[in-house]
């Protein structure tokens, strides 16, 4: 199992990201993903268009130049705010100026993505049909990738290319809907769950094999994790975000054993990245690559 990081991109300050990447690299991680949105959402406090957040192809660029051993890839771009031609030049740059090593997760955005698109001018279609867009956006980038055309279809354009210089970045589908597990089965490389426990994701894996049949694609996790060294330094932590008045809905929390343990189920689920967003203090990383990166 490929092991990554989630880069904290919700800042004004560009040090952070990049500190963190270099440090990522030298502990032995594979790579180290950035999310994608126009400023914080709510799942991020401190949220809101008042906050301030990075750009992510920009970041991952700047990330790849320094450490050009590392995959970089976003986790996840939705679909709704790049044009399908501008999305696949982006994505095959990164992937080129990576060495091959990009990796472009996509996803439709959820309710909490609603501001984003309000405020800075993109439509917001329904459910249904940002699920059908993704699905058609993965089919068109792969077809560019792959130096052919797209034909054109109900939502994305035709579109000839060609991508020059070339690229051609793993592609992946991240969201927890059954919906988008079809589209994940049906065109992509992998699909990403994002803070499932091992139940759910095991059987959101089984799921996706069942409707990939034999066509080839891979179950990866990622998540927010907040990890003690023991069990009484979790409890510090809790307490230290308890009383900055921040939630643990949604962020995984336990001890690094337990975190080995947890992990080590994921493999056995099928998963083949893991890709965390450490919680806490910035000494986290190390605790985390301490239980994890000797497997």
């Amino acid at each position: 199992m490929k092991l990554g990081v989630s880069l904290p991109v919700f800042t004004a300050d560009p040090s952070r990201p990049l500190a963190v990447a270099a440090r990522a690299a030298e502990l032995g991680f594979d790579g180290v993903f950035s999310p994608d949105h126009l400023f914080p959402p709510v799942f991020y406090p401190p949220s809101g268009p008042d906050r301030p957040a990075l750009e992510a192809f920009t970041t991952l660029s700047a990330v790849s130049a320094l450490h050009p051993a590392l995959h970089v890839g976003t986790l996840v771009a939705r679909v709704t705010l790049r044009a399908p031609g501008l999305l696949a030049k982006q994505a095959a740059a990164l992937d080129h100026m990576s060495g091959g090593r990009g990796i472009i997760a996509l996803g439709t955005g959820d309710a909490a993505s609603r501001p984003e698109h309000e405020m800075y001018g993109f439509p917001y279609p329904n459910a249904a049909e940002r699920v059908a867009q993704l699905e058609e956006t993965v089919s068109a980038l792969r077809a560019l990738f792959d130096g052919a055309t797209w034909p054109g279809g109900t939502r994305v354009a035709a579109l000839s290319g060609p991508l020059l210089p070339p690229g051609s970045p793993q592609l992946w589908v991240g969201g927890r809907s059954e919906a988008v597990l079809g589209v994940a089965a049906r065109v992509a490389d992998a699909w990403n769950g994002w803070g499932d426990d091992v139940e759910a994701f095991a059987a959101k894996a089984a799921r996706l094999r069942d409707l990939a049949g034999d066509r080839p694609v891979t179950p990866t996790w990622a998540g927010i994790a907040l990890v003690g060294e023991t069990a009484r330094d979790l409890e510090r932590l809790l307490t230290e975000r308890a009383a900055k008045g921040m939630s643990t809905e949604g962020v995984w929390t336990g001890t690094a054993a337990e975190l080995g343990s947890f992990v080590e189920a994921l493999g056995e689920a099928g998963a083949t990245w893991f890709v965390v967003l450490p919680a806490g203090p910035m000494d986290r990383l190390d605790v985390i690559a301490d239980v994890l990166i000797a497997r």
